[in-house]
C-alpha cells in the first residue's frame, strides 16, 4: 500500500488530535452540566425555605388519627417480630399497608426508640409527647425531600425550564400535601415523589426504570393500583413491543424478572409464613361501606344525594316508591358503614368494579394505539380519575392521584388548562372537611386561595385561546359561574354549624347537611372535569395525536 502524503498524514494527526480535545472538552462539559444539573436556584433555595419555614410552624397544629396510626405502626415494626406484623391488634389502628410501608416504619422506629423509647411502646397507645410529635412531622418533612428532588429533575430536563419551574413549585406547595400531609398527617408526598420519579423516567425514555419504581411504589402503598392499568398497557406496549407488534424478548423479560424480583422481597416473607390472606385482608377491607365517612367527592355521592332527594320527595308527595326503612338514616349520617339506599338499588363491590373496568378501557385502547408520553400521562390521569369516581370505598384523600399527574398538563393548551383548574379548585376544597379547627381552617382556605392565585396567573397567560364557537363561550361561562360558587359554599359550611350550635340529645338529620353540600358540590366539578379530559383525550386533533409532547 502507498504511502500517504505527508500533508494527508498530518491532516489526520490534526484530526485525531482535534478529536481528542473534543472528547476531553465534551467530558468536562458533562461534568459541569452534571454540577449545574443539581445547582438549586436561588428562586428555588426561596421555595424550599418558605415551605419549610410554614411547616415547622404548624408542628403544633391539629393533628388527625392518622397521626396515632403512624405512631403505632412504629411500635409494631420496631417491637413485635415481622410474623405478627399483620396481625396485631393492640390497637384498634392495625397495619394496613403493604411490607415496603412497614419496612420503612420500621427504619424509623430506630431512631425513634433512641428520641423517646415510649414513641415504640406498643401498649403506650394515644402517645402525644412533644418529642412524638416533632419527631413524626420531621420526617416528613425530610421523606418529602424525594419530591423536591424529583421536581428539579423534571425543570432540568423541560424543553421549557421557566414554565416547569412553575409547574413543580406548584406540585412542592400543593394545597393537597399542606393539609393532608402536615396538618393532618400522612406521608403522601414521599410517595408521590416516587410516582414522579417514574413518570419522570418514562419521558426520558428509560421505561424499565420507570415500570421498577412503580412496581416498588405499588408495594409501599397499594392505592396506585389505580394507575397500574395504564403503566400495564403502556410499558406493555412500548417497550415490549415493536412498532410492529412483535414481542421484544429480552425486554419482557428483563421488566418481568424485575417486577417480579421486588414482589418476592416485599411478599416473599409473608408467603413463606402462609400469611398472604392474612395481609390481602388487611389491605383491601371490602366490609367497609359504598361511601367512606366524609362522602368523597365522585359519582357515588351524586348518586347517594340523589337517593336523598328522592326519599325526601316520597315522604313529601307521597309517592309510590318502594323504601328500605334501614336505609331511611344510612346514608345521610357521615359515618363509616354500610351505605344503604332509601329509594335506589344498592351497589356492591362487583357493581364498582365492573363500571371502574368498562371506563378504563375506554382510556387503554387508546393509550395501546398511541403508546406515547403524553398519552401515556393522560392515560394515567385518567384512570386514577375513573378509580376516584367509580371506586368502592374511595378515600377523599385519594384525590391527589388526579391533581398531581394533571398538574403536568397544566400547560399543555387550554383545554387542559381549563381542566386543571377546575379539578384543583373542586379536588382541594373536598379536602378542607379534613381540617374543621378555627385556626387550621383559616390557614387551609388562604393558603388554597394564594396558591390558586399564584398558578393561576402565570399559566392562563402562556395557554389563553380565544373561543372558537358559540358552544365555547356557553361552557366558559358556566364554567366561571361553577368557580365563583365556592366562596358561597365556603360561607355556608362555615355559618351553618353556627346557626344549629343548639345543643340537641343526639345527632340530628341536619348535623352532616354540610359535608353532603361539600361532596356534592365537588363531585359535580369533578365529574364534569373528568369528562372534560376524557374528551379531549379522545377527540384531540390530528396535529397532536401521537406526539411525544415534552410537558412544559
Amino acid at each position: 500500500m502507498a504511502p500517504e502524503p505527508e500533508g494527508v498524514s498530518a491532516s489526520k494527526t490534526l484530526n485525531k488530535s482535534s478529536s481528542l480535545s473534543s472528547l476531553r472538552s465534551s467530558s468536562s462539559s458533562l461534568f459541569r452540566d452534571s454540577w449545574f444539573y443539581w445547582h438549586v436556584l436561588p428562586s428555588e433555595w426561596d421555595i424550599f425555605w418558605l415551605s419549610t419555614a410554614l411547616k415547622l410552624l404548624l408542628f403544633p397544629a391539629y393533628r388527625s388519627t392518622d397521626f396515632e396510626v403512624h405512631r403505632n405502626w412504629l411500635a409494631i415494626t420496631h417491637s413485635l417480630p415481622i410474623s405478627k406484623w399483620y396481625y396485631d391488634t393492640t390497637s384498634e389502628w392495625t397495619l394496613d399497608y403493604p411490607p415496603f410501608f412497614a419496612y420503612f416504619e420500621k427504619l424509623m422506629s430506630i431512631p425513634a426508640s433512641f428520641i423517646d423509647p415510649k414513641i415504640v411502646d406498643l401498649n403506650n397507645l394515644n402517645y402525644d409527647a412533644w418529642s412524638v410529635i416533632a419527631y413524626q412531622r420531621v420526617t416528613v418533612i425530610l421523606t418529602e425531600l424525594v419530591l423536591g428532588a424529583v421536581l428539579l429533575k423534571f425543570i432540568r430536563g423541560s424543553v421549557d425550564p421557566p414554565m416547569q419551574r412553575i409547574i413543580s413549585a406548584s406540585i412542592f406547595l400543593h394545597p393537597g400535601f399542606l393539609i393532608v400531609d402536615h396538618i393532618h398527617f400522612q406521608y403522601n408526598g414521599f410517595m408521590y415523589g416516587i410516582l414522579l420519579w417514574s413518570i419522570l423516567l418514562a419521558r426520558n425514555g428509560n421505561k424499565l426504570a420507570s415500570g421498577i419504581l412503580f412496581a416498588i411504589l405499588l408495594n409501599f402503598k397499594h392505592i396506585y393500583m389505580y394507575l397500574a392499568p395504564a403503566y400495564f398497557i403502556y410499558l406493555l406496549r412500548s417497550f415490549c413491543l415493536s412498532p410492529t407488534g412483535h414481542i421484544l424478548i429480552k425486554n419482557f423479560l428483563s421488566l418481568a424478572n424485575a417486577v417480579i424480583a421486588i414482589f418476592v422481597v416485599s411478599l416473599g416473607p409473608f408467603a413463606i409464613m402462609g400469611q398472604i390472606p392474612q395481609l390481602l385482608s388487611r389491605l383491601f377491607p371490602f366490609t367497609r361501606g359504598l361511601n367512606h365517612a366524609y362522602w368523597a367527592p365522585n359519582f357515588w355521592a351524586l348518586v347517594t344525594a340523589a337517593d336523598r332527594v328522592l326519599l325526601k320527595y316520597a315522604q313529601i308527595t307521597g309517592a309510590k316508591f318502594a323504601i328500605n326503612e334501614s336505609g331511611v338514616a344510612s346514608s345521610s349520617r357521615g359515618l363509616v358503614g354500610d351505605t344503604v339506599f332509601a329509594v335506589l338499588p344498592n351497589i356492591r363491590p362487583i357493581h364498582t368494579f365492573i363500571i371502574t373496568v368498562v371506563f378504563q378501557l375506554i382510556w387503554l385502547v387508546k393509550l395501546w394505539r398511541s403508546p406515547s408520553y403524553k398519552s401515556f400521562l393522560t392515560a394515567l390521569t385518567l384512570s386514577g380519575w375513573t378509580s376516584f369516581l367509580f371506586g368502592w370505598h374511595v378515600h377523599e384523600k385519594a384525590v391527589l392521584l388526579i391533581l398531581i399527574p394533571l398538574s403536568l398538563l397544566s400547560a399543555e393548551r387550554h383545554a387542559y388548562f381549563r381542566t386543571f383548574i377546575i379539578a384543583s379548585v373542586a379536588g382541594v376544597f373536598s379536602l378542607f372537611p379534613l381540617i374543621f379547627t378555627p385556626a387550621e381552617s383559616i390557614i387551609k382556605v388562604t393558603y388554597s386561595a394564594l396558591w390558586i392565585t399564584a398558578v393561576y396567573l402565570p399559566l392562563s397567560r402562556r395557554v389563553y385561546e380565544y373561543p372558537i364557537s358559540i358552544l365555547y363561550v356557553i361552557m366558559d361561562t358556566l364554567e366561571k359561574v361553577y368557580l365563583s360558587g365556592f366562596p358561597f359554599l365556603m360561607l355556608f359550611v362555615s355559618v351553618f354549624p353556627l346557626a344549629r350550635s343548639r345543643p340537641s340529645p343526639g345527632p340530628s338529620a341536619m348535623e352532616f347537611l354540610p359535608l353532603m353540600a361539600t361532596s356534592i358540590y365537588c363531585a359535580i366539578g369533578l365529574v364534569w372535569s373528568f369528562m372534560r379530559l376524557g374528551y379531549i383525550y379522545l377527540q384531540e386533533e390530528t396535529k397532536y395525536q401521537g406526539q411525544l409532547s415534552e410537558i412544559k
